[in-house]
């Protein structure tokens, strides 16, 4: 019994300190959220761009990017990014109905924080109709 007790002491312990070593890996956006505006209706997808940097000492590695729902398309840098360099989160919003908006994109990678919620928000408005003066 007793060496059970220090084999499974051994283990917990080891676990601790085999989870407290971690890279130093940091992702810093230079924003979280993008705002549109106002995009009028029917005028098309709009993309814009979250640019970040990678503030550690060790690759990283984007591993998903996924957006809230399908009116939203998200690209990114697919290369890991080196210790001072820089990618990107591109994210497509394909307005539909006049209304507000906010959508969230998830990224998901190796370093810290492992998960960064992006967002974008606006207004789509409907186009404006002509006048009787204007005709």
């Amino acid at each position: 019994m007793k060496k059970f007790f220090l084999f499974a002491l051994g283990c917990l312990v080891f676990s601790f300190s085999a989870s407290a070593q971690s890279t130093d890996t940091t992702i810093v956006f230079t924003s979280l959220v993008h705002d549109y505006g106002q995009i009028v209706q029917g005028s098309g997808p709009q993309t814009c761009k979250f640019e970040f940097t990678n503030t550690g000492t060790e690759a990283i590695v984007i591993q998903t990017v996924q957006a809230s729902c399908g009116c939203t398309s998200p690209s990114y840098t697919r290369e890991p990014v080196a210790p001072g360099g820089t990618g990107e989160i591109l994210a497509t919003y394909s307005p539909g109905a006049a209304m507000p908006f906010e959508k969230t994109i998830t990224v998901r990678s190796n370093a810290q924080p492992s998960a960064i919620m992006l967002r974008i928000k606006g207004v789509v408005v409907a186009p404006q109709q002509p006048s009787a003066s204007d005709l």
